[in-house]
């Protein structure tokens, strides 16, 4: 029996329908969509928040799609240790909710940025990268103007030592200035995972590279081992 997963629809989402295919071409996960106005997450394995611009991004990206009904229990769902996968703006939301440390920012380019980049695993120790080899290089594209990590000197220090820097940017790969050349965060607990970078974008041959595939290939492997 397949993993259901679900994804939140915003409004402003636009990144939704290619997070829902990159589930479905996963073995072991079957994708259905979750309303933000609804508290009801009708009993999914798993969680993602997808990229776009939500709630047209006012007051600051995600600020306003953190206080959704539906982002109220995706929070207590994942203090019960549910995974969440949030990308790009979903990534922004998980911040402004507390559910990962820091911030993100502008580029420093002061521009939007769409561009190929590879990026390394540094942590497997969270749902969406125990699949991979440490130090894996995996190739995704990124596409947005406020992606730039940051979070205070020895915050980032807690997180290298905790190993919560799941994915870094590679050496002249980094498009937005982010510190440490971060490219995505987990919770301590590891089953909430951040990442600017769109692994959905590539799970198909025809867009280039298919090594987004292998964060949601770690989480249909994680839920088939806890099943069994």
């Amino acid at each position: 029996m397949s993993a259901s997963v679900g994804v939140i629809v915003f409004p402003g989402s636009c990144d939704e329908a290619d997070a829902y295919q990159a589930v479905a071409r996963t073995e072991g996960l079957e994708p259905r969509y979750l309303w933000h106005g609804d508290r009801e997450l009708h009993g999914v394995d798993a969680v993602v928040v997808p990229g776009g611009f939500s709630y047209g991004d006012y007051l600051r990206p995600g600020a306003i799609a953190r206080f959704s009904p539906a982002m109220e229990s995706v929070m207590a769902f994942a203090r019960e240790g549910g995974p969440v996968l949030g990308i790009c703006n979903g990534f922004q939301v998980l911040c402004e909710a507390g559910m990962l440390p820091g911030a993100l920012l502008m580029n420093v380019s002061l521009h939007f940025v769409c561009r190929q980049v590879l990026v390394s695993v540094e942590s497997t120790g969270t749902v969406f990268t125990s699949a991979c080899e440490h130090g894996e290089q995996l190739s995704v594209p990124v596409k947005h103007t406020t992606g730039r990590f940051y979070a205070p000197e020895r915050q980032l220090d807690e997180l290298e030592a905790n190993g919560q820097v799941a994915l870094r940017y590679l050496p002249a790969q980094n498009p937005n200035g982010s510190l440490r050349d971060i490219a995505g965060v987990a919770n301590e607990r590891g089953n909430v995972l951040g990442l600017m970078p769109h692994p959905e974008h590539a799970t198909d041959p025809l867009t280039g590279s298919v090594d987004g595939g292998r964060l949601f290939a770690s989480l249909a492997e994680r839920i088939g081992a806890v099943r069994a």
